[in-house]
């Protein structure tokens, strides 16, 4: 994987992450795009024009007015028409910000898709995915994400106001301080969610298995959170929770399986509870210490059915342990590219909780000029055994849900499950 090559053309303060910016992205970070209204009017007019004509492939359309001189059939003098119609007749011109409409108009080119993570980023955007993919921002600590084209907690990340307010994954969000999350792009309602610590913010949601919406009130803080943590359980049992696959996640997992495999537990749990993906480079780093060396960890499938596999790299000191994998609603990407591995190559792991969320997608992200970039999705992702999860998700070997009672009385069936079934494993090895 290639690794970004403009760190120099980037501020002092991005350096550190930039130097780490793989190829592949699998994420729901998403971050605040600002565009301006009018140009979401725009495509919303526009999309429903073009319904009513025959599409047009981007590889045969021609543009008229491109280059001077150019016989074309596709006008482009239309956008600046627009430009001009917004410059001289818009009751608040004045007001206008040229680079917010500039802006604006290439995320509605991405929105057009109908792809909800090909996005661009404007140079305020991109400035904090940075801050987001590092662990250290300001919000609430909730994952996002559009699931039956409703907005939808993928994941609260542990021990951020969100968790702590009782957000849970799967919320759906109806309103975000009284105003209509379904009226939002999901960058939109992101900007509506994240700001100042110690502000709130109220988030109307709707809870399977409640029979009406209810507010939570969440005070936003600063969120600076490690991406991999160990824990001892039930005397010698090494319990490992990833949150998300950063920057820090390679290193961090490293020490900590050494550290874990030194102390000779006699099984292991991963925790990929609520953890809503990152790195592609850093789960497959991660695999590579829990799978033999060359095992595939991941099958990339491109637009015209292409398959590239990926194998581990090496490293292995794990994959002889019993192991319980936690999964459930909150689980995404690259979460579900380690499960599915570990789960297609290893008979001696277990997956215990509940369906993953279901995104199969690999975007790609793209440095662009002037501070901006862009997220584009270039390929679907399958198991080594072949599986598509895109939508699915991954089901896992003994379900085992969360109720509200859990919840209030601080209760973890899953990970009584975990324990339970290393437990019953070791002991029938005597």
């Amino acid at each position: 994987m290639e690794e970004m090559n403009n760190e120099n053309k980037m501020p002092e303060e991005f350096n550190l992450y930039k130097k780490r910016m793989k190829r592949y992205f699998f994420s729901f970070w998403i971050v605040v795009l600002f565009s301006g209204s009018i140009f979401w009017l725009g495509f919303q007019q526009g999309s429903k024009s073009v319904k009513e004509v025959a599409p047009v492939s981007m590889d045969n359309a021609i543009f008229r007015n491109k280059d001077v001189g150019a016989d074309n059939s596709i006008d482009f003098s239309l956008f600046w028409s627009v430009w001009e119609l917004l410059k001289n007749k818009y009751v608040n011109a004045d007001s206008l910000d040229a680079k917010k409409l500039y802006y604006g108009a290439i995320n509605g080119m991405m929105q057009a898709t109908g792809d909800p993570y090909t996005t661009f980023f404007d140079p305020s955007a991109n400035k904090k995915f940075g801050e987001d993919i590092s662990g250290n921002f300001e919000g609430i600590g909730a994952e996002l994400g559009i699931k039956g084209g409703i907005l939808t907690v993928v994941a609260p990340l542990q021990g951020t106001p969100a968790e702590k307010a009782g957000i849970r994954s799967g919320d759906k969000i109806i309103k975000i301080d009284g105003k209509a999350a379904g009226e939002m792009t999901i960058e939109d309602a992101v900007d509506h969610i994240r700001g100042k610590k110690g502000t709130n913010v109220v988030l109307t949601i709707f809870r399977e298995g409640d029979s009406d919406t209810k507010d939570i009130t969440v005070q936003r803080g600063v969120i600076v959170v490690k991406s991999v943590t160990l824990e001892t359980k039930d005397n010698n049992l090494a319990y490992i929770k990833i949150t998300r696959f950063g920057d820090d996640t390679t290193k961090l997992f490293a020490d900590l399986i050494q550290k874990a495999v030194a102390q000779k537990p006699y099984g292991l749990i991963i925790d990929l509870r609520n953890n809503p993906g990152g790195y592609l480079e850093s789960s497959i780093d991660v695999a590579s210490k829990l799978l033999p060396k060359d095992s595939v960890v991941v099958i990339e499938e491109s637009g015209n059915k292409t398959q590239k596999k990926m194998y581990a790299r090496g490293g292995d000191i794990a994959s002889g342990l019993e192991t319980v994998i936690l999964i459930n609603e909150g689980s995404a990407s690259a979460s579900e590219i380690l499960a599915g591995a570990l789960k297609d190559n290893r008979t001696n792991v277990t997956l215990v909780g509940k369906k993953s969320f279901g995104k199969g997608s690999v975007q790609e992200f793209i440095e662009m000029p002037q501070g901006t970039a862009a997220k584009i999705t270039v390929a679907h992702w399958l198991t080594p055994n072949g599986t598509q999860i895109n939508e699915k998700g991954i089901n896992p070997d003994k379900e085992i849900g969360l109720t509200n009672d859990d919840y209030a009385n601080n209760k973890d069936p899953q990970l009584d499950e975990a324990i339970s079934e290393l437990k019953d494993k070791f002991a029938n090895k005597k």
